[in-house]
């Protein structure tokens, strides 16, 4: 299927139609109201009545008004609005990424596009607030510093080879002409960019989009392998290249639909302080050393929406977008990648940032198998994985009772639990300087008894009785009903029979 949004804002009036956004138009402050107000629905709302928020009355704490708008949440507030982005049903979600990875479409340059209607260099760029003449909001206000472009996809190209590499990296505004990068860990692709071109003894020439399509920003966020185009993988979600038209001042495409582009390079060399910023892991991140772009050129659409991330404490638009992506790119690879067929499902958390806490589901394992998913998925990237499950397929990974029915008796701690060292810290209060992996395998190794739950004939005749009494509408948890694991006799199951035969 091909996807029918041309740009953010054809995107955008799809939400409105399918009442996934709202409007506010009564004017509200970006330092201090707008992501307050976002946040609102993600501590008292269930993920299912999360919306997007378009903001197109913008001011600031000293009652500047801005010629833009701001739009928040419109990538993930809830799995609806993915689904709504990727123009899919919530359960083709998962068939589009695998067709996006294993289908990569290549971008089409194009001459020109609407993310020049506005081109801003030198004089006129410092004339018109530069980066700070846009309304980018102060994500925790009363502990950021300054406000932060939150949703930029980072464009640069592997200085060696040419390779794109489009990411999503935050970045605080520092004044009209420069954007702090905070890349978390060197295993970002960016950073290797940037480390290759220090070698070479030269700048890193960077591009920052900020609203796109939906393709863009999901690919950005994407764990998608060093060298592999974020560009092309967006063109497969789309089912279509996407359109990229050259930079006014850098050597870099950029999608020609983006709401606001802003060129430049930067020096691998220098570094200024950055943060602190409210964090994914529920805390505040502290204040680092990192490198800075430096604003050759702006260019963007006339009245542009700025998109930005809700981020923070999870869980969060950036957060369900992360598990989506994560949860879809770990399957494909542990399934075909390292070919254990056995992997039927893996789950991140939304509380661990999706980056801490994995759970993966095997049907019927071989002996090994298990272990070689927990080990192959804390080996795909150094910063993931700090606690990773191996679970059985009658356990529901999304369901922490579950897991935690299968790690308390599927499970022995001497046997089944093993810590690698090495790995690599990623916006955890709790490292110091180094981190490590968990492992546990929580799959059963022998037959067990069934479940002792009734049968499933006994509780779907219960199910029909529920219904026929008009009681309120049941959400089952699995297993809702017993089922045999093994270790059950002929003997037994006469036994049970008779127990409930009229004649006993």
């Amino acid at each position: 299927m091909t996807s029918p949004y041309g740009d953010l804002r054809e995107y955008l009036a799809e939400l409105e139609k399918r009442r996934l956004l709202v409007r506010v138009s009564r004017p509200v402050n970006k330092d201090t109201e707008l992501v307050p107000l976002v946040r609102l629905q993600f501590r008292g709302l269930p993920e299912s009545g999360r919306v997007a928020f378009w903001f197109d009355n913008v001011v600031d704490s000293s009652g500047r008004r801005y010629d833009g708008s701001v739009v928040m949440g419109a990538f993930a507030a809830s799995r609806a609005v993915y689904a709504t982005a990727l123009a899919a049903e919530p359960e083709e979600v998962a068939d589009r990424w695998a067709a996006a990875l294993g289908g990569p479409v290549d971008p089409v340059p194009v001459p020109s596009g609407p993310c020049k209607e506005v081109v801003l260099t030198g004089q006129s760029l410092l004339d018109s607030g530069g980066v700070e003449g846009f309304p980018h909001p102060i994500s925790t206000p009363g502990f950021d510093p300054a406000p932060f472009v939150t949703a930029p996809y980072w464009v640069t190209k592997d200085p060696e080879t040419g390779a794109y590499n489009v990411g999503i990296y935050r970045g605080m505004v520092k004044g009209p002409d420069r954007i702090g990068l905070q890349m978390d860990t060197p295993t970002q692709h960016i950073a290797i960019h940037l480390e290759k071109a220090r070698r070479a003894g030269r700048k890193l020439e960077a591009a920052v989009v900020v609203g796109a399509v939906p393709a863009v920003g999901f690919a950005s966020a994407q764990k998608i392998p060093f060298g592999v185009s974020e560009y092309a993988v967006a063109g497969g979600l789309m089912g279509r290249p996407l359109e990229v038209v050259r930079g006014e001042t850098v050597d870099l495409d950029v999608p020609a639909h983006a709401e606001i582009v802003i060129e430049g390079e930067i020096d691998p060399e220098h570094f200024e302080s950055e943060g602190p910023f409210g964090e994914a892991s529920g805390y505040m991140g502290a204040r680092t050393m990192s490198p800075v772009l430096t604003v050759r050129a702006i260019t963007h659409r006339r009245s542009p929406v700025v998109q930005a991330f809700i981020s923070e404490f999870p869980p969060s638009e950036s957060t369900l977008m992360r598990k989506i992506a994560f949860e879809n790119v770990y399957l494909r690879f542990l399934r075909q990648s390292c070919n254990i067929d056995a992997v039927r499902r893996v789950v991140t958390y939304e509380s661990g940032t999706c980056n801490m806490f994995f759970v993966i589901q095997l049907k019927d394992p071989r002996p090994g198998q298990a272990r070689q998913a927990l080990y192959a998925a804390s080996g795909y990237e150094a910063s993931m994985g700090k606690t990773i499950i191996a679970v059985d397929a009658d356990v529901d990974p999304e369901d922490l009772n579950s897991v935690v029915w299968a790690m308390s008796f599927a499970m022995q701690p001497a046997r089944d639990v093993t810590v690698l060292p090495g790995k690599l810290p990623r916006l955890d209060p709790s490292a110091d300087g180094e981190s490590s992996a968990l492992l546990i395998d929580a799959t059963r190794k022998r037959p067990y008894p069934p479940t002792s739950l009734p049968a499933r004939e006994y509780m779907e005749n219960a199910l029909g009785i529920w219904r026929e009494l008009g009681l309120p509408p049941l959400s089952l948890a699995n297993p809702w009903y017993g089922y045999e694991l093994g270790e059950w006799s002929d003997e037994d199951r006469r036994n049970a029979t008779d127990a409930t035969s009229p004649d006993s």
